[in-house]
């Protein structure tokens, strides 16, 4: 995003401390919050139908608990509509602290959430609310932590590299939940689903803490303040981006196809299919997901920096055809239940991905006019969850038990592919371009 010249070198200065404060505040704060959207991801697939759905077969209380699941999924456009108002309207900065709290506090409640044979179906009823709570804090959070990192960048040259680090809290996040219920599993062992799962949901309401902290120091960005002083904030940002600008939203929510669909099939769908088809240990699961977090570490940033050298739709374009053809190798590499073909598998899964991850703030956030960013990135963005992320594991599951077979699930991820491919190839490439109003 453009920004005026500093009038001093003290302001310049002050600028880039500012610009590393606000990146350091978006990256942790992400990562936070997703550590507490995977940690229930994780958890959903290990322990969640045998808990709160004990009464049914293993398929059907496998599909229940992601169909709690995908009431997150569900919630996360009300969430970025919400937050998107706000965001517009009053800043990005409180945005961000609230969306932190809501997100906490949901997390840490999940924790306390009785099972079955205490409550009955209740249990149920409850996680469910949990969920959607959950749902609409992420729901806000991604728009304002692109904008808040996006808005204090001095040149249009490195914006890629720049919003990929908000981006880079999605493996930190995946990495510290796998972290924690791995830990807790070697802890607790045999007990493990009666209270060792509920200890890092607990934990979520210290890291929301440090957030919070974090969080409160950082300034509003330039962008912001200047649109408040020139008065050209919207009243109602939402109904506006959506009456201005209705093509660049649904065309972003299409073009994640490619990176929603599969990456919780790599990362959630996989402990369901891995234990109760694959037989695999919960353990062996976490830890190669575990290190495919930690390759992310350095594929987000990565191709969020070739995104700004080789351009944003190159880039994206090319991960979402090699995620379409990798999805066949997946299955094909678990199915052979060979420990070290699988682990391969999984550790890799994630790069395909992370080739549409890393540009994929910049790509978006360019799409829109600064006055209703917030909003339109932020709908955009989620409605692709409602669409490809929340049904991705119902969908897999659904396909196995109709076919009995994997293909059906490689064919549907080659199918999201196709999707994102033509979606982004109908998008502006805005790279390196000026996108003020």
């Amino acid at each position: 995003m453009a920004h005026r010249p500093q009038s001093s070198s003290i302001n310049e200065v002050e600028h880039g401390r500012q610009l590393r404060r606000a990146v350091l505040a978006s990256t942790i704060g992400t990562a936070i919050e997703w550590y507490d959207f995977f940690l229930y991801s994780t958890v959903t697939g290990l322990v969640f139908a045998q808990l709160y759905f004990p009464e049914a077969d293993l398929l059907v209380g496998t599909v229940e608990a992601f169909g709690v699941y995908a009431v997150g999924f569900v919630a996360r456009p009300i969430g970025a509509a919400i937050f998107g108002h706000y965001g517009d309207r009053l800043g990005r900065k409180a945005a961000l602290v609230a969306t932190l709290l809501l997100m906490g506090i949901g997390t840490f409640l999940v924790a306390l959430v009785p099972g079955y044979q205490h409550v009955g179906i209740w249990g149920a009823i409850m996680l469910t609310t949990l969920r959607f709570i959950q749902g609409i804090g992420v729901g806000g959070e991604w728009g304002g932590s692109v904008l808040l990192s996006m808005e204090w960048a001095q040149s249009n040259r490195h914006r890629g590299f720049i919003t990929s680090w908000p981006q880079f809290g999605v493996p930190a996040g995946l990495f510290l939940s796998n972290v924690a219920v791995l830990a807790m599993s070697a802890v607790s062992g045999a007990q493990f689903i009666t209270w060792g799962w509920r200890v890092p949901f607990l934990f979520s309401i210290v890291l929301v803490g440090l957030g919070l902290y974090i969080r409160l120091g950082i300034q509003e960005t330039p962008v912001f303040a200047r649109l408040v002083a020139e008065r050209r904030i919207e009243r109602a940002p939402v109904l506006e981006v959506l009456r201005r600008q209705p093509r660049e939203i649904v065309l972003t929510a299409l073009c994640r196809m490619a990176e929603q669909a599969p990456f919780y099939l790599f990362t959630a769908f996989v402990f369901a299919y891995g234990t109760d088809i694959l037989h695999f240990k919960r353990d062996f699961l976490l830890t190669a997901v575990l290190a495919a977090a930690m390759l992310s570490f350095v594929s987000i940033p990565l191709f969020g920096h070739l995104s700004d050298r080789l351009g944003r739709k190159r880039v994206y374009m090319f991960g979402a055809a090699l995620t379409g053809v990798y999805g066949f190798a997946y299955f094909m590499l678990l199915d052979t239940r060979v420990p070290w073909l699988v682990a391969t598998a999984i550790v890799l899964s994630l790069v395909p991905h992370d080739m549409m991850y890393g540009p994929q703030a910049a790509l978006i956030a360019e799409s829109f006019t600064e006055r209703l960013r917030y909003s339109g990135a932020s709908l955009g963005y989620q409605l692709s969850s409602l669409i490809a992320g929340g049904p991705a594991p119902l969908i897999a599951t659904w396909l196995m038990s109709r076919y009995h077979s994997s293909t059906s699930i490689t064919v549907f991820i080659f199918a999201c592919a196709i999707i994102s491919l033509a979606a982004t190839a109908m998008l502006k490439d805005n790279t390196n371009k000026d996108v003020s109003d």
